[in-house]
């Protein structure tokens, strides 16, 4: 069988069983995702670097192991990207900096070696912002929303978002410290699952901040997520933060179907899902929650704590370990660094002592009042973002109503360290996407994912794909 358009935006699960029957080869799978990357990419620079090599040689060794009766699991064979701060054997990982654009580390972090024994095959690094904090560095091409090239592709794993989107992986790992896997989700209308902080260890990726940031899936489905984040969560000898939880069956969480939600709680405040005022964005995430309740979730209307302390205290809190990170190279080699990063470290830089310990007081309340919003509810539904994805020239106005507003139904759950995850939703009337999140409580995934899926059982928002 050949692989075709439709079949590169197909879902991994369904790829998966097309390799482990045999009728499709990974070899044959990897080259067509790589002609596929040669000839739609230039036009949405989602890809940092494309490693042929090791593509096809991991497919080879994927197809020669099937072929013997020694499948691995579901990412066997199946091309998937990285984030470009996923540290990789023998492949620069610049994590968006020219600072480390011939930095070549000696080992892969956990997460990019948990998918090569998965058996996942590697197609490149994706490009994402500089140090993964909001912007591109400047010499950087910034990747294009494959729904509208004049859109935010979101940050800072906009390349993840847009190769998922546009059929250049089947699956591709981003991060999340204010939103970042949530953003692209939503803008080019991916499933994006941001694991409790903990849940996938940390390891060999390059920090923004490291007890804000989290690494997670960005697939086609709640189901292709589920089987990512099977093969890379779990307790992890290097990462002293990795949680000793016990791995649970994510894939088979999802197996119920559409009734996988029957019997869920799920929790919704309308005062805080309307902040923004965007009657789109209202509509839909009222239309999603329409959904759960056909489909057997009890819907239960909830004061959700308020956010703004955390939302105010996000900046400096970050910032003041962003600027830990680069003391080896900032302010040394400032004239390297593009201005939006820069700004953030010297905000950091600025940051005093009593801010920061207010930071974490209030981080602790907020998780206090979560924590105990939850002895009474499964999930919480709420928008991703309060507005569809903004265009450039509106993000580089510095516009409060666009970038501040933008970490509301974010920042907040990595500042608890709580899971999420963001599903399609819908579309604007422009045709540009629109995600929702649901939100859990601490090791949650399983639930997540199984409300995730049993919505994509019912709706076919996430089948939906951008004309390219």
């Amino acid at each position: 069988m050949t692989i075709s358009g439709e079949l590169a935006l197909a879902t991994m699960t369904e790829v998966s069983a097309l390799i482990r029957t045999g009728k499709l080869s990974p070899v044959e799978v990897t080259e067509a995702m790589l002609a596929r990357i040669a000839t739609i990419d230039p036009k949405l620079h989602s890809y940092a670097l494309v490693t042929p090599e090791i593509a096809l040689s991991q497919a080879r060794t994927a197809e020669t192991e099937i072929q013997a009766g020694r499948w691995r699991g579901p990412l066997h064979g199946i091309p998937i990207g990285l984030k470009d701060l996923c540290f990789t054997k023998g492949v620069p990982s610049a994590a968006g900096m020219t600072i480390y654009k011939n930095w070549v580390p000696d080992d892969n972090g956990t997460v990019v070696a948990r998918l090569a024994a998965a058996g996942a095959v590697l197609l490149g690094k994706l490009q994402m912002t500089e140090a993964a904090y909001a912007d591109h560095h400047p010499k950087t091409q910034r990747p294009l929303n494959p729904w509208d090239a004049a859109h935010w592709a979101g940050a800072s794993s906009s390349g993840s978002g847009v190769a998922t989107a546009a059929g250049l992986c089947f699956g591709s790992i981003g991060s999340d410290t204010g939103g970042s896997i949530r953003f692209p989700s939503a803008c080019n209308n991916v499933t994006g699952l941001k694991p409790t902080w903990g849940r996938v260890s940390r390891y060999g990726a390059f920090a923004l901040s490291d007890s804000l940031d989290h690494l997670g899936p960005m697939t086609r489905s709640a189901a292709d997520a589920a089987v990512m984040l099977y093969a890379i969560a779990g307790l992890d000898d290097r990462d002293p933060t990795s949680l000793p939880a016990p791995v649970p069956d994510y894939v088979g969480a999802c197996t119920a179907g559409v009734w996988g939600a029957r019997g869920l709680k799920i929790g919704i405040d309308p005062t805080f899902n309307a902040i923004g005022g965007d009657a789109v964005v209202a509509a839909l995430t009222t239309a999603a929650a329409k959904v759960f309740g056909e489909i057997g979730a009890e819907l239960v209307e909830i004061k959700f704590p308020d956010v703004s302390a955390v939302l105010e205290l996000w900046p400096p809190a970050c910032a003041v370990e962003t600027a830990l990170v680069h003391r080896e190279t900032y302010p040394s080699r400032k004239e390297e660094y593009g201005s939006t990063l820069a700004s953030f470290i010297e905000l950091g830089l600025a940051t005093t002592p009593l801010t920061l310990a207010r930071a974490a007081i209030e981080r602790d309340k907020f998780k206090g009042r979560l924590a105990r919003l939850f002895t009474g509810l499964d999930l919480v539904l709420i928008p991703a973002m309060p507005f569809a994805a903004p265009t450039f020239e509106q993000m580089k106005l510095d516009n409060p109503d666009v970038v501040g507003k933008l970490l509301t139904f974010t920042a907040p759950f990595d500042m608890s360290g709580s899971p999420t995850i963001t599903l399609p939703a819908g579309f604007t009337s422009a045709g540009l996407p629109v995600g929702f999140q649901l939100v859990g409580p601490h090791l949650s995934e399983a639930g997540l994912l199984r409300a995730g899926h049993a919505f994509q059982q019912a709706t076919d928002w996430h089948t939906r794909h951008p004309t390219l």
